[in-house]
Protein backbone atom coordinates (compact mmCIF):
# COMPACT_ATOMS: atom_id res chain seq x y z
CA UNK A 1 0.00 0.00 0.00
CA UNK A 2 1.27 3.44 -0.61
CA UNK A 3 1.29 6.44 1.78
CA UNK A 4 0.84 9.42 -0.50
CA UNK A 5 2.86 12.23 0.31
CA UNK A 6 -0.16 14.70 -0.56
CA UNK A 7 -1.98 13.09 1.91
CA UNK A 8 0.61 12.97 4.45
CA UNK A 9 1.16 17.32 4.36
CA UNK A 10 -2.74 17.62 4.52
CA UNK A 11 -2.36 16.16 8.35
CA UNK A 12 0.90 18.22 9.18
CA UNK A 13 -1.05 21.39 8.08
CA UNK A 14 -4.08 20.31 10.03
CA UNK A 15 -1.79 20.14 12.88
CA UNK A 16 -0.08 23.24 12.45
CA UNK A 17 -3.19 25.37 11.34
CA UNK A 18 -4.75 23.84 14.74
CA UNK A 19 -1.93 25.09 16.73
CA UNK A 20 -1.15 27.74 15.87
CA UNK A 21 -4.95 28.67 16.27
CA UNK A 22 -4.87 27.63 19.97
CA UNK A 23 -1.57 29.96 20.46
CA UNK A 24 -3.47 32.55 19.22
CA UNK A 25 -6.17 32.44 21.59
CA UNK A 26 -3.81 31.55 24.37
CA UNK A 27 -2.11 34.92 23.78
CA UNK A 28 -5.13 36.85 23.15
CA UNK A 29 -5.92 35.71 26.53
CA UNK A 30 -2.73 36.52 28.27
CA UNK A 31 -3.13 40.10 26.62
CA UNK A 32 -6.35 40.72 27.54
CA UNK A 33 -5.64 39.63 31.34
CA UNK A 34 -3.12 42.67 31.30
CA UNK A 35 -4.91 44.87 29.38
CA UNK A 36 -7.47 44.24 32.25
CA UNK A 37 -5.20 44.42 35.21
CA UNK A 38 -3.88 47.34 34.00
CA UNK A 39 -7.81 49.03 33.96
CA UNK A 40 -8.15 47.76 37.22
CA UNK A 41 -5.44 49.40 38.50
CA UNK A 42 -6.35 52.65 36.52
CA UNK A 43 -9.22 52.72 38.48
CA UNK A 44 -7.89 52.69 41.87
CA UNK A 45 -5.37 55.12 40.76
CA UNK A 46 -8.75 57.28 39.92
CA UNK A 47 -10.31 55.79 43.30
CA UNK A 48 -6.93 56.76 45.57
CA UNK A 49 -6.87 60.38 43.76
CA UNK A 50 -10.90 60.84 44.61
CA UNK A 51 -10.24 59.56 48.19
CA UNK A 52 -7.12 62.12 48.27
CA UNK A 53 -9.87 64.83 47.39
CA UNK A 54 -12.42 63.63 49.82
CA UNK A 55 -9.81 63.83 52.67
CA UNK A 56 -8.73 66.90 51.70
CA UNK A 57 -12.07 68.66 52.16
CA UNK A 58 -12.69 70.11 55.40
CA UNK A 59 -16.60 68.94 57.04
CA UNK A 60 -18.76 72.43 55.14
CA UNK A 61 -17.57 71.24 52.02
CA UNK A 62 -19.37 69.81 49.34
CA UNK A 63 -17.86 66.90 48.00
CA UNK A 64 -19.49 66.47 44.97
CA UNK A 65 -21.96 63.45 43.08
CA UNK A 66 -18.51 62.80 41.35
CA UNK A 67 -15.97 61.83 44.47
CA UNK A 68 -18.98 60.03 46.00
CA UNK A 69 -20.10 58.57 42.74
CA UNK A 70 -16.07 56.59 42.85
CA UNK A 71 -15.97 56.25 46.47
CA UNK A 72 -19.34 54.28 46.02
CA UNK A 73 -18.94 52.43 43.04
CA UNK A 74 -15.83 50.85 43.97
CA UNK A 75 -17.15 47.67 45.57
CA UNK A 76 -15.34 44.50 44.12
CA UNK A 77 -11.58 45.16 44.36
CA UNK A 78 -10.16 44.10 47.65
CA UNK A 79 -7.91 46.95 49.35
CA UNK A 80 -6.36 47.63 52.87
CA UNK A 81 -5.61 51.57 53.74
CA UNK A 82 -2.62 51.78 55.91
CA UNK A 83 -1.81 55.51 57.35
CA UNK A 84 1.23 57.21 58.49
CA UNK A 85 0.09 55.90 62.06
CA UNK A 86 -0.17 52.37 60.85
CA UNK A 87 -4.07 52.62 61.42
CA UNK A 88 -5.45 50.35 59.22
CA UNK A 89 -8.80 50.59 56.77
CA UNK A 90 -10.26 47.72 55.12
CA UNK A 91 -12.75 47.77 51.76
CA UNK A 92 -14.69 44.94 50.22
CA UNK A 93 -13.06 42.64 52.76
CA UNK A 94 -15.02 39.77 54.64
CA UNK A 95 -15.94 40.70 57.45
CA UNK A 96 -14.11 37.41 59.39
CA UNK A 97 -10.80 38.52 57.56
CA UNK A 98 -11.43 42.21 58.00
CA UNK A 99 -11.27 41.57 62.13
CA UNK A 100 -8.48 39.51 61.82
CA UNK A 101 -5.12 41.11 62.75
CA UNK A 102 -2.98 38.44 61.58
CA UNK A 103 -5.09 37.57 58.35
CA UNK A 104 -4.55 41.33 57.39
CA UNK A 105 -0.83 41.65 57.31
CA UNK A 106 -1.09 38.33 55.67
CA UNK A 107 -3.00 40.38 52.91
CA UNK A 108 -0.96 42.78 53.25
CA UNK A 109 2.09 41.12 51.95
CA UNK A 110 -0.12 38.97 49.69
CA UNK A 111 -1.48 42.22 47.61
CA UNK A 112 2.03 44.04 47.60
CA UNK A 113 3.15 41.27 45.44
CA UNK A 114 -0.03 41.07 43.32
CA UNK A 115 0.14 45.35 42.29
CA UNK A 116 2.64 47.99 43.14
CA UNK A 117 1.16 49.25 46.16
CA UNK A 118 -0.84 53.19 45.70
CA UNK A 119 0.49 56.16 47.66
CA UNK A 120 -1.42 59.15 48.84
CA UNK A 121 -1.11 62.12 50.78
CA UNK A 122 -4.03 64.32 52.30
CA UNK A 123 -4.05 67.07 54.95
CA UNK A 124 -5.14 64.72 57.65
CA UNK A 125 -3.34 61.45 56.33
CA UNK A 126 0.46 62.04 55.13
CA UNK A 127 1.58 59.31 53.27
CA UNK A 128 -1.33 56.77 53.41
CA UNK A 129 -0.50 53.54 51.55
CA UNK A 130 -3.08 51.38 49.41
CA UNK A 131 -2.48 48.07 49.25
CA UNK A 132 -5.17 46.06 46.74
CA UNK A 133 -5.38 42.53 45.51
CA UNK A 134 -7.02 41.02 42.37
CA UNK A 135 -10.65 41.37 41.85
CA UNK A 136 -12.90 38.22 41.61
CA UNK A 137 -13.26 38.75 38.02
CA UNK A 138 -9.40 39.13 37.55
CA UNK A 139 -8.85 35.82 39.62
CA UNK A 140 -10.63 33.96 37.53
CA UNK A 141 -9.18 35.16 34.61
CA UNK A 142 -5.96 34.26 35.45
CA UNK A 143 -6.56 30.50 35.49
CA UNK A 144 -7.55 30.84 31.69
CA UNK A 145 -4.10 30.29 30.52
CA UNK A 146 -3.08 27.27 32.52
CA UNK A 147 -6.68 26.01 31.16
CA UNK A 148 -5.72 27.03 27.93
CA UNK A 149 -2.06 25.20 28.21
CA UNK A 150 -4.37 21.58 29.34
CA UNK A 151 -6.37 22.35 26.39
CA UNK A 152 -3.28 22.26 24.08
CA UNK A 153 -1.71 19.57 25.79
CA UNK A 154 -5.03 17.29 25.85
CA UNK A 155 -5.50 18.28 21.90
CA UNK A 156 -1.61 17.50 21.55
CA UNK A 157 -2.51 13.85 23.23
CA UNK A 158 -5.02 13.05 20.86
CA UNK A 159 -3.45 14.15 18.11
CA UNK A 160 -0.37 11.97 18.90
CA UNK A 161 -3.15 8.88 19.42
CA UNK A 162 -4.53 9.62 15.98
CA UNK A 163 -1.44 9.34 13.96
CA UNK A 164 -0.08 6.51 15.99
CA UNK A 165 -3.01 4.76 15.42
CA UNK A 166 -3.36 6.04 11.97
CA UNK A 167 0.28 4.53 11.27
CA UNK A 168 -0.48 0.95 12.79
CA UNK A 169 -3.73 0.39 10.86
CA UNK A 170 -1.45 1.29 7.71
CA UNK A 171 1.29 -0.97 8.78
CA UNK A 172 -1.46 -3.67 9.45
CA UNK A 173 -2.96 -3.01 6.14
CA UNK A 174 0.94 -3.25 4.18
CA UNK A 175 1.39 -6.36 6.43
CA UNK A 176 -1.76 -7.88 5.46
CA UNK A 177 -1.65 -7.45 1.32
CA UNK A 178 2.49 -8.47 2.03
CA UNK A 179 1.14 -11.71 3.10
CA UNK A 180 -1.60 -12.20 0.75
CA UNK A 181 1.05 -11.13 -2.50
CA UNK A 182 3.31 -14.14 -0.78
CA UNK A 183 0.08 -16.22 -0.42
CA UNK A 184 -0.44 -15.39 -4.04
CA UNK A 185 2.85 -16.00 -4.97
CA UNK A 186 3.84 -19.54 -3.59
CA UNK A 187 0.36 -21.20 -5.20
CA UNK A 188 2.21 -21.16 -8.61
CA UNK A 189 5.27 -23.40 -7.58
CA UNK A 190 3.48 -24.57 -5.43
CA UNK A 191 1.12 -26.19 -8.33
CA UNK A 192 3.76 -27.29 -9.91
CA UNK A 193 4.84 -29.70 -7.24
CA UNK A 194 2.02 -31.36 -7.07
CA UNK A 195 2.80 -32.13 -10.90
CA UNK A 196 6.11 -33.29 -10.13
CA UNK A 197 5.04 -35.47 -7.13
CA UNK A 198 2.24 -37.27 -10.10
CA UNK A 199 5.24 -37.75 -12.35
CA UNK A 200 7.59 -39.12 -9.61
CA UNK A 201 4.27 -41.60 -8.32
CA UNK A 202 4.74 -42.75 -11.95
CA UNK A 203 8.21 -43.64 -12.13
CA UNK A 204 7.58 -46.66 -9.46
CA UNK A 205 9.58 -45.22 -6.91
CA UNK A 206 9.97 -45.73 -2.69
CA UNK A 207 6.36 -44.67 -2.35
CA UNK A 208 7.70 -43.44 1.00
CA UNK A 209 8.98 -40.79 -0.49
CA UNK A 210 6.06 -39.13 -2.67
CA UNK A 211 3.86 -39.62 0.98
CA UNK A 212 6.41 -37.24 2.56
CA UNK A 213 6.55 -34.97 -0.32
CA UNK A 214 2.42 -34.99 -0.20
CA UNK A 215 2.92 -34.02 3.47
CA UNK A 216 4.91 -31.05 2.79
CA UNK A 217 3.11 -30.07 0.00
CA UNK A 218 -0.05 -30.26 2.19
CA UNK A 219 2.03 -28.32 4.79
CA UNK A 220 2.76 -25.68 2.25
CA UNK A 221 -0.75 -25.41 1.46
CA UNK A 222 -1.90 -24.55 5.27
CA UNK A 223 0.65 -22.06 4.87
CA UNK A 224 -0.44 -20.32 1.95
CA UNK A 225 -4.35 -20.66 3.57
CA UNK A 226 -3.03 -19.14 6.76
CA UNK A 227 -1.07 -16.04 4.91
CA UNK A 228 -4.21 -15.68 2.61
CA UNK A 229 -6.58 -15.12 5.11
CA UNK A 230 -4.52 -12.20 7.03
CA UNK A 231 -6.72 -9.06 7.33
CA UNK A 232 -9.68 -10.65 6.07
CA UNK A 233 -12.79 -12.27 8.56
CA UNK A 234 -12.10 -16.36 7.83
CA UNK A 235 -14.99 -18.68 7.44
CA UNK A 236 -15.70 -21.07 10.92
CA UNK A 237 -16.44 -24.36 10.67
CA UNK A 238 -18.06 -27.49 12.62
CA UNK A 239 -14.71 -29.63 13.25
CA UNK A 240 -13.42 -31.62 15.88
CA UNK A 241 -10.93 -29.85 18.26
CA UNK A 242 -9.24 -33.07 19.55
CA UNK A 243 -8.80 -34.10 16.03
CA UNK A 244 -7.26 -30.88 14.84
CA UNK A 245 -5.13 -30.14 18.03
CA UNK A 246 -3.30 -33.63 17.58
CA UNK A 247 -3.17 -33.23 13.64
CA UNK A 248 -0.97 -30.81 14.57
CA UNK A 249 1.35 -31.91 17.19
CA UNK A 250 1.82 -34.80 15.61
CA UNK A 251 3.11 -32.64 12.90
CA UNK A 252 5.25 -30.67 14.80
CA UNK A 253 6.48 -34.15 16.71
CA UNK A 254 7.90 -35.77 13.51
CA UNK A 255 9.74 -32.20 12.35
CA UNK A 256 11.25 -31.63 16.02
CA UNK A 257 14.27 -32.63 17.57
CA UNK A 258 14.50 -36.18 19.39
CA UNK A 259 15.78 -34.02 22.80
CA UNK A 260 12.10 -32.82 22.61
CA UNK A 261 9.43 -35.63 24.42
CA UNK A 262 5.57 -34.69 23.31
CA UNK A 263 2.53 -35.69 25.09
CA UNK A 264 -1.29 -35.22 24.16
CA UNK A 265 -4.34 -35.94 26.49
CA UNK A 266 -7.80 -35.31 26.23
CA UNK A 267 -10.88 -36.59 28.27
CA UNK A 268 -12.47 -37.08 25.28
CA UNK A 269 -12.26 -38.00 21.52
CA UNK A 270 -14.56 -35.90 20.15
CA UNK A 271 -15.39 -32.33 20.87
CA UNK A 272 -17.20 -29.96 18.32
CA UNK A 273 -15.90 -26.71 17.93
CA UNK A 274 -16.97 -23.77 15.26
CA UNK A 275 -13.40 -23.19 14.23
CA UNK A 276 -10.82 -22.02 10.98
CA UNK A 277 -8.56 -24.92 10.93
CA UNK A 278 -5.15 -23.40 9.25
CA UNK A 279 -5.77 -20.59 11.66
CA UNK A 280 -5.93 -22.40 14.77
CA UNK A 281 -3.64 -25.10 13.95
CA UNK A 282 -1.47 -22.04 13.32
CA UNK A 283 -2.10 -20.70 17.15
CA UNK A 284 -0.67 -23.99 18.42
CA UNK A 285 1.98 -24.20 16.04
CA UNK A 286 2.70 -20.78 18.15
CA UNK A 287 2.77 -21.80 20.83
CA UNK A 288 4.15 -25.26 20.71
CA UNK A 289 7.37 -23.24 18.95
CA UNK A 290 7.80 -20.89 21.87
CA UNK A 291 7.62 -23.16 24.49
CA UNK A 292 10.64 -25.29 22.59
CA UNK A 293 12.55 -22.01 22.43
CA UNK A 294 11.92 -21.56 26.20
CA UNK A 295 13.30 -25.27 26.97
CA UNK A 296 16.15 -24.24 23.82
CA UNK A 297 15.83 -27.51 22.09
CA UNK A 298 15.35 -29.63 25.34
CA UNK A 299 12.45 -30.74 27.29
CA UNK A 300 9.16 -31.54 27.11
CA UNK A 301 5.62 -30.18 25.56
CA UNK A 302 2.34 -31.40 26.75
CA UNK A 303 -0.85 -30.79 25.19
CA UNK A 304 -4.16 -30.96 26.76
CA UNK A 305 -7.61 -31.06 26.06
CA UNK A 306 -10.24 -30.62 28.73
CA UNK A 307 -14.09 -30.30 28.65
CA UNK A 308 -15.75 -27.87 31.29
CA UNK A 309 -19.20 -27.33 31.02
CA UNK A 310 -20.12 -25.60 27.19
CA UNK A 311 -16.03 -25.00 27.22
CA UNK A 312 -13.03 -26.28 25.99
CA UNK A 313 -10.45 -25.84 27.50
CA UNK A 314 -6.59 -26.41 25.55
CA UNK A 315 -3.40 -26.16 27.28
CA UNK A 316 0.15 -26.38 25.89
CA UNK A 317 3.04 -26.28 28.27
CA UNK A 318 6.27 -26.50 28.09
CA UNK A 319 9.51 -27.03 31.07
CA UNK A 320 11.13 -24.09 30.00
CA UNK A 321 12.50 -21.16 31.67
CA UNK A 322 8.90 -19.44 32.53
CA UNK A 323 7.95 -16.20 31.86
CA UNK A 324 7.96 -13.18 34.69
CA UNK A 325 4.71 -12.61 36.20
CA UNK A 326 4.74 -8.82 35.05
CA UNK A 327 4.78 -9.77 31.11
CA UNK A 328 1.82 -12.21 31.14
CA UNK A 329 -0.25 -9.11 29.31
CA UNK A 330 2.56 -7.71 27.37
CA UNK A 331 4.25 -10.56 25.67
CA UNK A 332 0.80 -10.63 23.54
CA UNK A 333 1.20 -6.95 22.07
CA UNK A 334 3.21 -6.99 18.69
CA UNK A 335 6.33 -6.40 18.91
CA UNK A 336 7.22 -8.02 22.41
CA UNK A 337 9.89 -10.47 22.18
CA UNK A 338 12.29 -12.52 24.80
CA UNK A 339 14.29 -13.59 21.73
CA UNK A 340 17.38 -11.62 20.93
CA UNK A 341 16.10 -12.75 16.73
CA UNK A 342 12.11 -12.50 17.59
CA UNK A 343 9.57 -10.52 15.99
CA UNK A 344 7.32 -10.35 18.89
CA UNK A 345 4.46 -11.67 16.11
CA UNK A 346 3.71 -14.82 17.25
CA UNK A 347 1.58 -14.39 20.64
CA UNK A 348 -0.36 -11.12 19.18
CA UNK A 349 -1.31 -13.39 16.16
CA UNK A 350 -2.19 -16.15 18.22
CA UNK A 351 -4.48 -13.85 20.33
CA UNK A 352 -5.97 -11.81 17.41
CA UNK A 353 -6.61 -15.89 15.62
CA UNK A 354 -8.36 -17.28 19.26
CA UNK A 355 -9.98 -13.56 20.53
CA UNK A 356 -11.01 -12.15 17.43
CA UNK A 357 -11.93 -14.44 14.93
CA UNK A 358 -13.09 -17.57 17.41
CA UNK A 359 -14.26 -15.21 19.83
CA UNK A 360 -12.24 -16.79 22.98
CA UNK A 361 -9.92 -16.31 25.41
CA UNK A 362 -5.94 -16.72 25.59
CA UNK A 363 -3.86 -16.24 29.03
CA UNK A 364 -0.85 -17.40 30.43
CA UNK A 365 -2.14 -19.76 33.04
CA UNK A 366 0.70 -19.94 35.21
CA UNK A 367 4.82 -19.80 34.76
CA UNK A 368 7.76 -20.59 36.70
CA UNK A 369 10.86 -21.66 36.75
CA UNK A 370 10.09 -25.20 36.18
CA UNK A 371 7.88 -24.43 33.34
CA UNK A 372 4.64 -22.06 31.44
CA UNK A 373 1.14 -23.20 30.50
CA UNK A 374 -0.61 -21.56 28.08
CA UNK A 375 -4.47 -21.67 28.07
CA UNK A 376 -6.93 -21.52 25.46
CA UNK A 377 -10.67 -21.44 26.03
CA UNK A 378 -13.19 -21.92 23.05
CA UNK A 379 -16.88 -22.45 23.28
CA UNK A 380 -18.54 -25.83 21.90
CA UNK A 381 -20.56 -25.83 18.80
CA UNK A 382 -24.18 -26.09 18.87
CA UNK A 383 -23.99 -29.58 17.54
CA UNK A 384 -22.12 -30.84 20.89
CA UNK A 385 -26.09 -30.79 22.12
CA UNK A 386 -27.55 -32.84 19.46
CA UNK A 387 -24.78 -35.50 19.20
Amino acid sequence: MVIHPRRRATQIILVVVAFGIVSLILWNTNHFFKKFKEEERLKMQIWASSLSELNGLSLEEDPGELILMVQGNNKSTPMILVNSVGAIRTHNLPEEEAKDSLKIQQLIKKFGKQNQPIILSSNQEEDAVIYYGNSEVLNQLKYYPVALLLIIFLFATVIYFFFRTNKIAEQNRLWAGMAKETAHQIGTPLTSLLGWNELLKSEELNPQITREIEKDIYRLQTITERFSKIGSVPDLETRNLVEEAEKTLNYLKRRSSKLIQFSFHTDTDKVLVDLNPALFSWSIENLVKNGIDAMKGKGHIALNIEQHGQQVHVLVSDTGHGIQKGQFQEIFQPGVSSKKRGWGLGLSLVKRIIEEYHQGKIRVMSSSKEGTIMQIVLRKSQENLSA
